[in-house]
């Protein structure tokens, strides 16, 4: 771990903490507002919930890893002897990034979704996991090739969710399918964003420049492709409750009790 600066240590330890924040509060209001959906669509916002919290739980581990990898010694930061813990972001990928993809699936149609949601979840977690060998790799060559191999289930989400699913797309009132769009949108440029940090290392940027440019990068794209995401998926089931003729409110004065059950 290189040698850092009392303003680059902190930027890194803030950024953790208003991460963690920001899946706490979307946590909550992912449970608040589930209620409000028709019942066809609250699985989808469940695992926006489950999303944001092990998104949560992680970033509060990376940020005890950070605090003890680091000791401030003469107006610096230095290396402690503990290892940063960097790979708690790919298990929390690993659980996480499949459930993403299938948000988007169970929203745009609850009914037909076995098979695709299989398939663009197995994507999903092969792109977490050939990604990994890379990212602990000591050569660029070995981070490149585990790089290129990880970009091909990407490819093919990103094919299926703008391509495969015209059908489904036919299906929707001009108003969702400018949500979906703007959903699928969000998606590809968060997922896009990793790559980009994932080369930064091959690019020559190394040392503490590397380590908080990393850092930073990937928590900006967490934020936005969990809490921001959840916030889209929201959108769409929200309004496509309201399509489908739900009301909440009718529906718990049907089922309160009456007065002197």
């Amino acid at each position: 771990m290189p040698d850092l600066s009392i303003q680059q240590y902190q930027l890194v330890f803030n950024l953790f903490s208003f991460t963690f924040a920001c899946m706490l509060a979307a946590f909550i209001f992912f449970v608040l507002m589930r209620p409000q959906l028709a019942p066809q669509y609250r699985v989808a916002l469940t695992m926006s919930a489950l999303v944001v919290v092990v998104a949560g739980y992680h970033y509060f581990r990376i940020s005890e890893s950070w605090t003890a990898a680091y000791t401030l010694q003469n107006g610096v930061y230095v290396a402690s002897g503990l290892p940063f813990n960097d790979a708690y972001r790919y298990i929390d990928w690993l659980l996480t990034v499949p459930l993403l993809v299938a948000e988007l699936v169970f929203v745009i149609n609850p009914r037909n979704r076995g098979r695709l949601t299989f398939t663009l979840a197995v994507a999903a977690g092969l792109m977490v996991i050939l990604g990994y060998p890379g990212e602990v790799a000591t050569d660029n060559g070995t981070r490149a090739l585990w790089g290129f191999l990880s970009t091909l289930p990407f490819v093919y989400i990103v094919w299926t969710l703008f391509s495969g699913l015209g059908t489904s797309m036919n299906e929707q009132t001009a108003h969702v399918r400018v949500l979906i769009r703007n959903t699928r949108l969000l998606l590809l440029a968060t997922w896009g964003f990793y790559p980009i940090v994932y080369l930064l290392p091959i690019l020559g940027v190394t040392g503490a420049s590397a380590v908080i440019a990393v850092q930073v990068g990937y928590s900006i794209a967490d934020v936005a492709a969990k809490a921001v995401y959840g916030l889209m998926i929201y959108s769409i089931a929200n309004e496509k409750s309201k399509l489908a003729g739900w009301n909440y409110e009718m529906s718990e004065q049907k089922t309160a009790p009456a007065v002197g059950d």
